[in-house]
């Protein structure tokens, strides 16, 4: 700053002196630009030396940071190095954790396969099921699924005569849909279920209902067997007494519902059982 204002004031001397006043108005003129160019590249150089010093700072930040990396990385490089120590001494140990993940990954999607295979098979068989009986009144035959089971549940009144096992000449009809498409699946086994109410049995060839439940059951798969030829391997039959109802025993109309007998379709647990055998 000193130097621009020396130099300004040696520019007026030299005109003062030296021209006219004519010439000396024409140099102040000049004078003032020069002034003028000067302050701007005094201006320029403060702004550059402020940079500079901006920059510095700067530098010295990124140098800092460069230093705080290279630490970072140094001790990243040696955690990675104790890192390789234990790997190669448990290698074995990790690869034989990795097959294992492998292989239980493979077993849990070969059994959701065969769950959805069951499933389908399921809901086909229910399907077929429904249109064999399409004729039958739905509040005598109810057909669902519930997990992996499928249930026919066929109402006391359409299958046997009051307080006995003889089976109605309706109940060879229904009989005889179901086992056609039963032998339609020959790999499908089920179990036969007798259900009755909880009024005490008044019959000398039944004690009570225990015993009124298993021969019902023990009718409909010996009726399956030799009148609709279903492989009697398949069958199983049991009684269930009163101790399953649907709805409480108490009115005449809730009792009829808990007169029943169930076809429980039995889920192919053996092709479950497979996936657990070891592969040779």
């Amino acid at each position: 700053m000193k130097v621009k204002i020396v130099f300004v004031l040696l520019l007026s001397i030299i005109v003062v002196s030296c021209v006219s006043k004519k010439k000396y108005k024409s140099q102040m003129a000049r004078v003032e630009i020069l002034r003028d160019s000067v302050e701007m590249v005094v201006h320029q150089l403060d702004q550059c030396l402020a940079d500079k010093q901006k920059n510095k700072s700067e530098i010295e930040n990124l140098e800092s940071e460069v230093l705080r990396l290279k630490a970072t990385s140094n001790a990243l490089l040696n955690q990675l190095s104790e890192l390789s120590v234990i790997t190669k001494t448990q290698a074995e140990s990790i690869k034989k954790s990795l097959e294992n993940l492998s292989s239980k990954d493979a077993y849990i999607k070969d059994l959701q396969i065969a769950m959805a295979r069951k499933d389908s098979m399921n809901l086909a068989l229910v399907m077929n099921l429904k249109g064999a009986l399409v004729d039958i009144n739905d509040e005598d035959v109810e057909i669902k699924i519930e997990g992996s089971a499928v249930f026919i549940s066929v109402s006391d009144k359409l299958l046997f005569t009051s307080g006995s096992y003889t089976l109605t000449p309706e109940a060879m009809l229904v009989l005889g849909k179901v086992a056609k498409v039963l032998n339609g699946q020959p790999e499908i086994r089920f179990m036969v279920e007798g259900h009755t109410d909880n009024k005490p049995i008044l019959n000398k060839a039944m004690k009570d209902n225990w015993d009124l439940s298993v021969l019902r059951a023990t009718t409909v798969v010996r009726t399956l067997q030799n009148n609709f030829s279903i492989d009697p391997t398949r069958m199983i039959a049991a009684g269930r007494s009163e101790y399953m109802p649907v709805v409480p025993n108490d009115s005449d109309n809730n009792r009829s519902l808990n007169r029943r007998t169930r076809i429980v379709i039995i889920p192919e647990l053996d092709q479950f059982f497979k996936l657990l055998e070891p592969k040779n």
